[in-house]
């Protein structure tokens, strides 16, 4: 269950890939906007982005299909479409009216927020479901046309009806529960905000912290928070307040914990240290890509981890309580600053940066403190026999064009072999793999290739911690198990 669970975090970042797409569009049309208000390109510009925005529920059924689908085909992908179709034109207002025979403005107003991104998950699980069990049916002679693959979209319409039925009863419960709950934490205001911050980074090892933030980010509770900042349809001071806390510790508190770690290093492992910390370091404070740099201390010093997910909170509190407003397209990281900080419901967002390096003091002190006093682990503070975890390895000294290939060699071997092998993914930062035998892996030579570290999640799951370079190696890692 909980494989599959982390299965569906790992095929929501597709769908959430495209998201920046619609900031840079936004933010660049509001940019030319606030010069001229009737400017051609600005308003092009701006709707172009918000075409995204409005339709981000469609995106999601259609990339979580594609994602939980065995070979990730594009008959899957339609299938999901069809899927959401099939279902939101069932539960819509002028259907249910029908349906039921009372009048329009007597629908309930759950069936008014059908088409959100939960109903698109749940079409795009049910998609990629019968798209794994029916994509290789062969029909008789005279119905092989619809065989295989084009059976699946066929399958996925008539399931789509049942699915409809059953959420003509169960949506309208679902939907009020998922607003007590946002609604609950949103009355709480900016205490709110600062719980929600901790619990999301609490949730990053499972990888279930993406469903944490559909709840805060889009429109399942009447929060979307996202889609209102980006469309400028929200309240100024309060829309984005769910995102702009994190600015405060990517940019600046998380660097400043690497830092920390690398000033706490052995003096002999300092330099190892330092080629993993500079680097998943700038990865948060340019991209607000953190994970890389939150594994590398994570498992090895847990303390640290539970004060970077408190210190995340106190900043969502802080930056909600003071309204410093700035939200984000893709994550928390400079490239989504600029962008947002011409946004019209940007509040006061320079004090993100004033904040920031609060945090960033905050960060280097405690962390540095608590590494030392405590004796804890951290990258380049191993035994020297697990110096490997920060890349100390002649693998990280080869050139660039083998670097992947050699990487992706120590991985299997570390792993057991090909043939120890079951399973091979990825998420945006980290390779999901299955083995037939956890007693054969060897976590430290996986180290050795310089990855920041792994986690084992299941009898038979295990995640590697690579970067955002993940894509390459696990088509590296894919070919050479495959050529074995």
């Amino acid at each position: 269950m909980m494989k599959y669970v982390q299965n569906i975090g790992r095929s929501l970042m597709l769908p959430v890939a495209v998201l920046p797409a619609a900031a840079v569009l936004s933010g660049i049309g509001n940019w030319i906007i606030g010069f001229d208000e009737s400017n051609v390109a600005g308003l092009f510009l701006l709707n172009a982005g918000l075409s995204i925005i409005d339709h981000i529920a469609i995106l999601f059924a259609i990339g979580v299909a594609i994602g939980m689908s065995r070979d990730k085909d594009g008959a899957a992908a339609l299938s999901g479409l069809v899927g959401f179709l099939v279902v939101t034109q069932l539960l819509s207002v002028d259907s249910v009216a029908g349906l039921t025979g009372v009048a329009v403005e007597e629908v309930p107003l759950a069936y008014e927020a059908t088409e959100n991104v939960f109903i698109g998950i749940i079409t795009g699980l049910v998609a990629a479901a019968l798209y794994n069990r029916y994509s290789q049916v062969k029909l008789p002679d005279a119905l092989a046309f619809f065989s295989g693959k084009r059976l699946v979209p066929i399958v996925t319409a008539a399931a789509s009806v049942g699915l409809a039925a059953i959420f003509f009863f169960i949506w309208p419960v679902v939907y009020n529960g998922l607003v007590v709950f946002g609604t609950t934490l949103s009355d709480m205001g900016a205490v709110g905000a600062g719980l929600y911050g901790f619990f999301n980074r609490l949730l990053i090892p499972t990888g279930l912290h993406h469903a944490l933030n559909q709840v805060f980010w889009f429109d399942l509770a009447g929060i979307n928070d996202f889609g209102n900042y980006w469309s400028s349809e929200g309240e100024q001071g309060i829309t984005g307040r769910y995102m702009a806390g994190f600015y405060p510790i990517m940019m600046f508190g998380l660097p400043a914990a690497a830092l920390a770690m690398y000033h706490t290093a052995k003096t002999k492992q300092r330099k190892t240290a330092a080629s993993l910390l500079l680097a998943t370091g700038f990865a948060s404070f340019f991209t607000g890509v953190t994970e890389p740099l939150e594994f590398s201390f994570m498992f090895l010093a847990p303390l640290l981890y539970v004060v970077h997910a408190a210190l995340t909170g106190l900043s969502l509190f802080i930056a909600a309580n003071f309204e410093w407003i700035a939200g984000f397209g893709f994550s928390a990281g400079l490239v989504d600053y600029l962008l947002a900080f011409a946004m019209p419901l940007a509040s006061q967002p320079y004090m993100l940066l004033v904040q920031g390096l609060f945090f960033a003091i905050v960060y280097y002190v405690l962390f540095r403190y608590l590494i030392v006093k405590l004796d804890l682990l951290t990258p380049g503070r191993e035994e020297e026999t697990a110096l490997a975890t920060a890349g100390g390895s002649p693998e990280a000294e080869i050139d660039q064009q083998d670097a992947t290939a050699v990487q992706a060699a120590g991985i299997i071997e570390g792993l057991g072999g090909a043939a120890n092998i079951a399973a091979i993914d990825s998420c945006a930062t980290r390779l999901r793999l299955e083995v037939n035998d956890m007693n054969k892996v060897d976590e430290a030579r996986i180290k050795k290739t310089g990855v920041p570290g792994t986690n084992i999640v299941g009898k038979h799951n295990i995640q590697v911690i690579v970067g955002t370079s993940v894509q390459f190696v696990e088509q590296e890692v894919r070919k050479q198990v495959n050529k074995e």
